[in-house]
């Protein structure tokens, strides 16, 4: 399978909890991280759960 580039684009603050823990196990800290992610199930239901706060693409 082939593996999606993860962005965060939108702040942290003032999410919840949850979608927090998902960024951070994602490897996103700060706006402007960059990620390459395994596209698999798992990554895509955590993508969807913080798809307000990334802009995804391809590796």
């Amino acid at each position: 399978m082939a593996d999606i580039k993860v962005k965060l684009v939108k702040s942290l603050i003032g999410s919840k909890k949850d979608q927090i823990a998902t960024a951070q196990a994602l490897g996103l800290k700060k706006i402007g991280d960059v990620s390459v992610q395994p596209n698999n199930p798992q990554t895509q239901g955590k993508v969807k759960k913080i798809s307000h706060l990334i802009e995804t693409s391809e590796a």
